[in-house]
């Protein structure tokens, strides 16, 4: 028996959770992700979560929510 079952339901629903507040923002990041590769080891690991690449435009939208998040 696998001493984590299904760790990538867990990490499914952190995506998406990620995706619904960045959403929130106004914010898209395509290639937000479960980094597949991390499932990949026979050692129990901490699952990553692959934001992807973004524009400039997505990045100054990221830095203004989380810089209004921090009462900034």
């Amino acid at each position: 028996m696998h001493p984590h079952p299904q760790p990538h339901h867990e990490t499914d629903a952190c995506v998406e959770d990620l995706r619904t507040a960045l959403e929130a923002n106004g914010i898209t990041l395509p290639s937000l992700g479960v980094d597949l590769p991390t499932f990949a080891g026979t050692l129990p690991t901490r699952p990553l979560i692959a934001l992807g690449n973004c524009n400039q435009a997505t990045a100054r939208a990221l830095i203004a929510a989380l810089n209004k998040a921090a009462g900034q």
